[in-house]
């Protein structure tokens, strides 16, 4: 009994870790809803400095963590070493939560309730956001080549299941922060808890699964702030043209390698 509080006490302590991120963006909407009588429309496609703040801590704790670990008894160690001998019950419901903070975005537009792109603009932000995603999660899996706790392979850093779970939730977030930000906290606590128990599957570090959150999160930034020039560059096709073309992007991602779906109907 005493072990099985530990294991979940270790549990709620890392979920608690993830959720930082979410309580910020929670006060701060709520400091800037104090202020006006209606929701305010922010321009996410500006680039500002103090949106890294978030993404670039978790991936730097995530680094401190994968680098200092097998000399210092951190997060890594604690809460893994609990997992490696308990050998908890498995849950692979993370598998699944990974990919439902993306999907409530489309959900949402499907039962009325509209974001701020329509079906083809967020489509294309969400494939740019994937494809940024799968490039830097499998590039440094198989560069850094940490091995998995389970042992079941070298390709531990960082967590691809808990960066795509956090790309969503930022995602969710852009989309529907104007409209209330407990879509975004709702996003937030799942791509949380799809962390929380790649860890305790035992199929994670701490530190890859917080360097993995930050991937996500600077994926989705980076996909906000760069559409107005893929978009007028590549899919407008110019004010001045008659011929528009119908192109269409669906990204996917398998828990190991990710990837982007087009087709152009001219």
């Amino acid at each position: 009994m005493y072990q099985k509080i530990k294991i979940i006490l270790s549990f709620i302590t890392i979920t608690s870790l993830f959720l930082i991120p979410v309580k910020a963006l929670a006060e701060t909407a709520e400091i800037e809803l104090s202020f006006n009588d209606s929701i305010p429309v922010s321009d996410e496609h500006t680039f500002s400095y103090k949106q890294l703040i978030v993404p670039a801590s978790l991936m730097l704790y995530g680094t401190i963590e994968a680098t200092l670990a097998p000399k210092n008894r951190l997060l890594n160690y604690a809460i893994g070493h609990e997992v490696i001998t308990h050998t908890p019950e498995r849950f692979q419901i993370d598998d699944i939560t990974q990919y439902v903070p993306a999907a409530s975005v489309y959900v949402l537009n499907l039962v009325g309730i509209k974001g701020k792109h329509n079906f083809k603009d967020r489509t294309i932000i969400l494939g740019m956001a994937s494809l940024f995603t799968a490039a830097s999660v499998n590039g440094l899996k198989y560069t850094a080549k940490v091995e998995r706790p389970d042992k079941s392979a070298k390709n531990s850093f960082p967590s691809g299941h808990t960066a795509i779970a956090f790309m969503g939730a930022e995602f969710l977030w852009q989309e529907y922060k104007d409209v209330s930000i407990w879509y975004g906290v709702a996003g937030y606590t799942i791509a949380a808890g799809t962390g929380a128990f790649r860890i305790y599957n035992n199929k994670h570090w701490v530190g890859d699964v917080s360097f993995g959150a930050g991937i996500g999160i600077l994926s989705t930034k980076l996909a906000y702030w760069l559409y107005p020039t893929v978009e007028k560059k590549m899919f407008n096709g110019g004010k001045g043209k008659k011929n528009k073309q119908n192109i269409a992007l669906s990204p996917f991602y398998n828990g190991q390698q990710g990837g982007l779906a087009f087709s152009m109907q001219f």
